[in-house]
């Protein structure tokens, strides 16, 4: 009797059962307990309703540094977009030496700790660090900038420490595009500038999206950027939740700060999904 073949295509949804009780355990399982806290009126557990929610909605700082933390992800990614788009571009043209190299720069920020890329730029943006030495012996300045603790070096470390989640999709995007394409624009008569505005940017939307959607998650919760470039001076949701839940001891606020955090950028991440898709149907048609 011949041996009964097993389609290799399909398997047991039983398999999967261990990542699905990882999940519930190490994700759902936290989340409820954090949704079930932000209800507690008060923080020793004695009331419950939407107190947390109305004061946080309520208070106009609050609001305020909901707003300064999702208007800086809009800067930082905005800024990484600009400095990593010329470089997903040149990979593409280059040879294929340079093109290992490229790479390794790319990838070289992710091989080293966030801590110490942000304790790098706290040394660059110091008043007697490397940008303030480099204009005062070019007698551009004569007394350091404010560079640290400034909105203007929390995106620019924000972008240079973001800078792989966008440039590695924009080079994926870039390497599926048909190189033919922008030979027959040119063969049309399409200069270099309309070949790049009405064939290869659009055709790298998927990976415009994808890079920015990253990008923007992970500058706005970045903790450790934030506090240490920032410092005391300016405050963020991440920062906003520490003190919170660490300094202030009141947990059922931070729980209530942690679930409208989660909801505006999951807003934001629907907004980004949105467009990927009509950005794949741009491209498909």
């Amino acid at each position: 009797m011949a041996a009964t073949l097993r389609n290799v295509t399909t398997y047991d949804l039983r398999l999967a059962a261990p990542l699905a009780l990882g999940f519930v355990v190490f994700f759902i399982t936290p989340l409820v307990i954090l949704l079930a806290l932000s209800f507690q009126a008060d923080p020793q557990g004695t009331h419950y309703g939407l107190t947390q929610y109305v004061n946080f909605l309520g208070d106009r700082f609050s609001l305020g540094v909901l707003g300064s933390t999702l208007w800086l992800g809009v800067k930082v990614t905005l800024l990484t977009l600009l400095l990593g788009y010329p470089v997903a571009w040149l990979h593409q043209r280059a040879p294929s030496w340079a093109k290992g190299i490229i790479m390794l720069l790319v990838l070289l920020p992710l091989l080293t700790s966030v801590v110490v890329r942000t304790f790098a730029w706290v040394v660059i943006l110091g008043r007697q660090g490397i940008v303030n030495a480099a204009l005062a012996s070019l007698g551009l300045i004569d007394t350091p900038l404010k560079l640290l603790y400034t909105d203007t070096g929390v995106v620019m470390a924000l972008a240079q420490v973001q800078m792989p989640l966008m440039v590695l999709p924009l080079i994926t995007a870039l390497g599926r595009i048909d190189p033919n394409l922008a030979d027959a624009s040119s063969v049309l008569g399409a200069g270099h500038w309309r070949t790049f505005r009405k064939v290869t940017l659009p055709l790298s939307l998927p990976g415009i999206i994808a890079g920015c959607l990253l990008t923007y998650a992970a500058a706005i919760t970045a903790f450790i950027t934030q506090s240490l470039i920032g410092g005391g001076q300016m405050l963020f949701m991440p920062m906003y939740i520490y003190q919170q839940a660490s300094t202030l001891q009141n947990w059922p606020f931070a729980a209530a700060i942690s679930i409208v955090f989660l909801v505006a950028v999951l807003v934001v991440v629907s907004i980004f999904n949105v467009l990927g898709r009509l950005s794949r149907g741009y491209t498909n048609a």
